[in-house]
Protein backbone atom coordinates (compact mmCIF):
# COMPACT_ATOMS: atom_id res chain seq x y z
CA UNK A 1 0.00 0.00 0.00
CA UNK A 2 1.40 3.06 -0.71
CA UNK A 3 2.91 5.05 1.94
CA UNK A 4 2.40 8.93 2.55
CA UNK A 5 3.55 11.77 4.55
CA UNK A 6 2.70 11.90 7.87
CA UNK A 7 1.71 15.58 6.84
CA UNK A 8 -0.03 14.86 4.07
CA UNK A 9 -3.32 16.99 3.50
CA UNK A 10 -5.42 13.95 2.64
CA UNK A 11 -4.88 12.89 6.19
CA UNK A 12 -2.70 11.91 9.40
CA UNK A 13 -0.87 9.10 9.87
CA UNK A 14 0.45 7.22 13.26
CA UNK A 15 3.29 4.93 13.56
CA UNK A 16 2.41 1.27 15.49
CA UNK A 17 5.36 -0.28 16.90
CA UNK A 18 4.65 -4.17 17.94
CA UNK A 19 7.15 -5.70 20.02
CA UNK A 20 7.06 -9.05 21.68
CA UNK A 21 5.44 -8.05 24.50
CA UNK A 22 4.80 -4.33 23.63
CA UNK A 23 2.03 -2.05 21.80
CA UNK A 24 3.21 1.57 21.35
CA UNK A 25 1.57 4.43 19.11
CA UNK A 26 3.56 7.41 18.09
CA UNK A 27 2.64 10.51 15.33
CA UNK A 28 4.33 13.55 14.24
CA UNK A 29 2.69 17.05 15.77
CA UNK A 30 3.69 19.97 13.52
CA UNK A 31 2.35 22.00 16.00
CA UNK A 32 4.12 21.88 18.92
CA UNK A 33 7.75 22.80 17.91
CA UNK A 34 8.65 22.24 21.94
CA UNK A 35 7.69 18.32 21.25
CA UNK A 36 6.72 17.96 17.62
CA UNK A 37 6.45 14.02 18.61
CA UNK A 38 3.39 12.38 20.43
CA UNK A 39 4.81 8.46 21.76
CA UNK A 40 2.55 7.04 23.60
CA UNK A 41 3.15 3.37 25.10
CA UNK A 42 -0.19 1.06 25.34
CA UNK A 43 -0.17 -0.81 28.87
CA UNK A 44 -0.88 -4.64 27.74
CA UNK A 45 -3.75 -6.17 29.28
CA UNK A 46 -2.76 -10.01 30.58
CA UNK A 47 -4.49 -13.04 29.06
CA UNK A 48 -5.64 -11.91 25.60
CA UNK A 49 -3.90 -11.81 22.67
CA UNK A 50 -1.88 -8.46 20.66
CA UNK A 51 -4.55 -8.74 18.23
CA UNK A 52 -7.33 -8.24 21.43
CA UNK A 53 -5.40 -5.27 23.09
CA UNK A 54 -4.83 -3.40 19.84
CA UNK A 55 -8.74 -3.72 19.47
CA UNK A 56 -9.26 -2.44 23.03
CA UNK A 57 -6.78 0.20 22.24
CA UNK A 58 -8.69 1.92 19.36
CA UNK A 59 -11.48 2.52 22.60
CA UNK A 60 -9.06 3.85 24.60
CA UNK A 61 -6.33 5.96 23.04
CA UNK A 62 -6.33 9.17 21.71
CA UNK A 63 -3.83 8.94 18.84
CA UNK A 64 -5.98 6.06 17.02
CA UNK A 65 -8.89 8.63 16.17
CA UNK A 66 -11.15 7.75 13.34
CA UNK A 67 -9.98 10.63 11.16
CA UNK A 68 -6.13 8.80 11.14
CA UNK A 69 -6.59 6.07 8.42
CA UNK A 70 -3.08 5.67 7.21
CA UNK A 71 -0.44 3.84 9.59
CA UNK A 72 2.75 2.90 9.47
CA UNK A 73 3.62 -0.49 11.10
CA UNK A 74 7.02 -1.52 13.14
CA UNK A 75 7.20 -5.19 13.86
CA UNK A 76 9.81 -6.47 16.19
CA UNK A 77 9.51 -10.15 15.08
CA UNK A 78 12.69 -13.11 13.62
CA UNK A 79 13.95 -12.13 10.35
CA UNK A 80 14.91 -14.05 7.63
CA UNK A 81 17.42 -11.81 5.72
CA UNK A 82 17.54 -12.75 1.46
CA UNK A 83 20.35 -11.94 -0.32
CA UNK A 84 18.52 -9.34 -3.18
CA UNK A 85 19.92 -11.26 -6.04
CA UNK A 86 18.96 -14.58 -5.02
CA UNK A 87 15.30 -12.86 -3.65
CA UNK A 88 12.29 -14.18 -5.84
CA UNK A 89 8.84 -13.10 -4.60
CA UNK A 90 7.24 -16.32 -5.23
CA UNK A 91 9.52 -18.01 -2.89
CA UNK A 92 9.32 -15.99 -0.03
CA UNK A 93 6.67 -17.47 2.66
CA UNK A 94 7.85 -20.85 1.27
CA UNK A 95 11.43 -20.25 2.49
CA UNK A 96 10.39 -18.00 5.88
CA UNK A 97 7.85 -21.37 6.94
CA UNK A 98 10.98 -23.47 6.16
CA UNK A 99 13.12 -21.37 8.33
CA UNK A 100 10.70 -20.92 10.93
CA UNK A 101 8.76 -23.98 11.69
CA UNK A 102 6.57 -22.49 13.76
CA UNK A 103 4.60 -19.41 11.47
CA UNK A 104 1.50 -21.13 10.63
CA UNK A 105 -0.59 -17.99 12.17
CA UNK A 106 1.67 -15.34 10.61
CA UNK A 107 0.95 -13.54 7.63
CA UNK A 108 4.99 -13.21 5.89
CA UNK A 109 6.08 -9.72 4.71
CA UNK A 110 8.91 -8.33 3.40
CA UNK A 111 10.94 -5.33 3.41
CA UNK A 112 13.34 -4.37 0.60
CA UNK A 113 16.46 -2.87 1.72
CA UNK A 114 18.49 -1.30 -1.82
CA UNK A 115 21.42 -0.09 0.08
CA UNK A 116 22.20 -3.64 1.53
CA UNK A 117 21.10 -5.27 -1.08
CA UNK A 118 18.99 -7.66 1.01
CA UNK A 119 15.65 -8.49 1.95
CA UNK A 120 14.23 -8.43 5.19
CA UNK A 121 11.20 -11.37 5.53
CA UNK A 122 9.40 -11.55 8.77
CA UNK A 123 5.86 -12.10 10.01
CA UNK A 124 3.20 -10.49 11.48
CA UNK A 125 0.11 -11.93 13.54
CA UNK A 126 -2.93 -12.78 11.01
CA UNK A 127 -4.91 -11.44 13.67
CA UNK A 128 -3.11 -8.41 14.53
CA UNK A 129 -3.27 -7.36 10.60
CA UNK A 130 -6.79 -8.34 10.50
CA UNK A 131 -7.66 -5.67 12.82
CA UNK A 132 -4.97 -3.31 11.68
CA UNK A 133 -6.87 -4.08 7.64
CA UNK A 134 -10.07 -3.19 9.57
CA UNK A 135 -8.89 0.35 10.73
CA UNK A 136 -7.04 1.83 8.24
CA UNK A 137 -7.24 2.24 4.61
CA UNK A 138 -3.25 2.60 4.06
CA UNK A 139 -0.62 0.60 6.15
CA UNK A 140 3.02 -0.42 6.00
CA UNK A 141 4.87 -2.86 7.49
CA UNK A 142 8.26 -2.41 8.29
CA UNK A 143 10.54 -4.38 10.82
CA UNK A 144 11.30 -2.92 14.03
CA UNK A 145 15.29 -3.02 13.09
CA UNK A 146 14.92 -1.35 9.49
CA UNK A 147 15.38 2.53 10.28
CA UNK A 148 18.83 0.70 12.39
CA UNK A 149 19.94 -1.70 10.08
CA UNK A 150 20.17 1.56 7.44
CA UNK A 151 21.59 4.40 9.56
CA UNK A 152 24.43 2.18 11.09
CA UNK A 153 25.10 1.29 7.45
CA UNK A 154 25.90 5.18 6.69
CA UNK A 155 27.81 5.09 10.00
CA UNK A 156 30.04 2.33 9.19
CA UNK A 157 32.08 4.25 6.65
CA UNK A 158 33.71 6.30 9.12
CA UNK A 159 37.02 5.58 10.66
CA UNK A 160 39.26 2.77 9.50
CA UNK A 161 38.28 -0.43 11.17
CA UNK A 162 35.80 -3.39 11.22
CA UNK A 163 32.73 -2.86 13.46
CA UNK A 164 30.38 -5.17 15.09
CA UNK A 165 27.03 -3.57 16.30
CA UNK A 166 24.92 -5.15 18.84
CA UNK A 167 21.44 -3.73 18.95
CA UNK A 168 19.08 -4.82 22.60
CA UNK A 169 15.45 -4.35 22.43
CA UNK A 170 12.12 -6.37 23.11
CA UNK A 171 14.43 -8.77 25.25
CA UNK A 172 17.14 -10.14 22.95
CA UNK A 173 19.89 -8.29 20.80
CA UNK A 174 20.41 -8.06 17.18
CA UNK A 175 24.27 -8.41 15.93
CA UNK A 176 25.10 -7.36 12.52
CA UNK A 177 27.94 -6.43 10.46
CA UNK A 178 28.43 -4.39 7.12
CA UNK A 179 30.95 -5.21 4.37
CA UNK A 180 30.48 -2.57 2.07
CA UNK A 181 26.89 -2.28 0.74
CA UNK A 182 26.17 -5.41 2.66
CA UNK A 183 25.51 -7.68 5.84
CA UNK A 184 28.99 -9.37 6.42
CA UNK A 185 26.21 -10.79 9.84
CA UNK A 186 22.94 -10.42 10.82
CA UNK A 187 21.58 -12.63 13.54
CA UNK A 188 19.83 -12.26 16.97
CA UNK A 189 20.40 -13.74 19.93
CA UNK A 190 18.40 -13.75 23.76
CA UNK A 191 19.10 -10.58 25.92
CA UNK A 192 18.18 -11.17 29.07
CA UNK A 193 21.22 -12.67 31.10
CA UNK A 194 25.29 -10.32 30.78
CA UNK A 195 26.71 -13.92 30.62
CA UNK A 196 25.13 -15.34 28.23
CA UNK A 197 25.24 -11.96 26.00
CA UNK A 198 29.23 -11.83 26.43
CA UNK A 199 29.26 -15.66 25.38
CA UNK A 200 27.46 -15.19 22.03
CA UNK A 201 29.30 -11.64 21.12
CA UNK A 202 32.76 -13.22 21.65
CA UNK A 203 31.53 -16.22 19.32
CA UNK A 204 30.27 -13.70 16.87
CA UNK A 205 33.43 -11.62 17.01
CA UNK A 206 35.81 -14.97 16.52
CA UNK A 207 33.41 -16.07 13.60
CA UNK A 208 33.88 -12.81 11.80
CA UNK A 209 37.59 -13.07 12.43
CA UNK A 210 37.62 -9.46 13.96
CA UNK A 211 40.46 -8.54 16.18
CA UNK A 212 40.66 -7.93 19.51
CA UNK A 213 42.94 -4.54 20.21
CA UNK A 214 41.79 -2.74 16.71
CA UNK A 215 38.37 -3.52 15.55
CA UNK A 216 35.03 -2.00 17.37
CA UNK A 217 32.07 -2.94 19.04
CA UNK A 218 29.03 -0.36 19.34
CA UNK A 219 26.13 -1.45 21.85
CA UNK A 220 22.82 0.34 21.34
CA UNK A 221 19.42 0.16 22.76
CA UNK A 222 17.69 -0.71 26.03
CA UNK A 223 21.12 -2.45 27.39
CA UNK A 224 20.69 -4.69 29.91
CA UNK A 225 23.36 -4.08 32.87
CA UNK A 226 25.39 -1.58 30.70
CA UNK A 227 28.33 -1.37 33.18
CA UNK A 228 28.75 -4.70 33.84
CA UNK A 229 27.84 -5.62 30.32
CA UNK A 230 30.85 -3.34 28.99
CA UNK A 231 32.76 -4.30 31.93
CA UNK A 232 32.83 -7.78 30.82
CA UNK A 233 33.51 -7.34 27.36
CA UNK A 234 36.25 -5.35 27.77
CA UNK A 235 38.07 -7.98 29.18
CA UNK A 236 38.68 -9.42 26.42
CA UNK A 237 38.39 -6.56 23.63
CA UNK A 238 39.86 -3.15 23.59
CA UNK A 239 37.68 -0.93 21.50
CA UNK A 240 33.92 -1.70 23.08
CA UNK A 241 31.55 1.76 23.22
CA UNK A 242 28.01 2.40 23.96
CA UNK A 243 26.03 4.82 21.37
CA UNK A 244 23.89 7.58 23.61
CA UNK A 245 20.96 8.35 21.26
CA UNK A 246 20.62 12.06 22.60
CA UNK A 247 24.70 12.81 21.08
CA UNK A 248 24.11 10.27 18.11
CA UNK A 249 21.29 12.37 16.98
CA UNK A 250 22.50 16.10 18.31
CA UNK A 251 19.58 16.20 20.64
CA UNK A 252 17.17 15.98 18.11
CA UNK A 253 13.59 16.23 19.71
CA UNK A 254 12.70 12.32 19.13
CA UNK A 255 15.72 11.16 21.68
CA UNK A 256 14.09 13.44 24.10
CA UNK A 257 10.91 10.85 24.40
CA UNK A 258 10.90 9.09 27.95
CA UNK A 259 10.89 5.64 27.21
CA UNK A 260 10.88 5.39 23.19
CA UNK A 261 12.70 2.77 21.67
CA UNK A 262 15.96 3.58 19.72
CA UNK A 263 14.52 2.20 16.18
CA UNK A 264 11.62 4.61 17.04
CA UNK A 265 14.23 8.06 17.50
CA UNK A 266 16.03 6.91 14.36
CA UNK A 267 12.67 6.26 12.18
CA UNK A 268 11.54 9.89 13.18
CA UNK A 269 15.20 11.41 13.25
CA UNK A 270 16.69 10.11 10.22
CA UNK A 271 13.77 8.02 8.13
CA UNK A 272 13.81 4.33 7.23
Amino acid sequence: MKDMDANSQTGKRITIRVGTATLSFSAADTTNKRQPIVYMPYDLKNGISMAANLREAFHECSLLTSDTRKARVLVSAPVLMIPIEQYHDNQTELLYRHAFRDSEQLAVVSNVLPTLNAVAVFGINKDLRTVLNDHFTELQFIHAATPVWNYLHQRSFTGHYNKLYVYFHDRQMEAFSYQQHRFKFCNTFPGTRVQDCVYYLLNVWKQLNLQEEADEMYLLGDIIEKDILTTELRRYLMKVYTINPSAEFNRAPATQVQGMPFDLMTLYTRGR
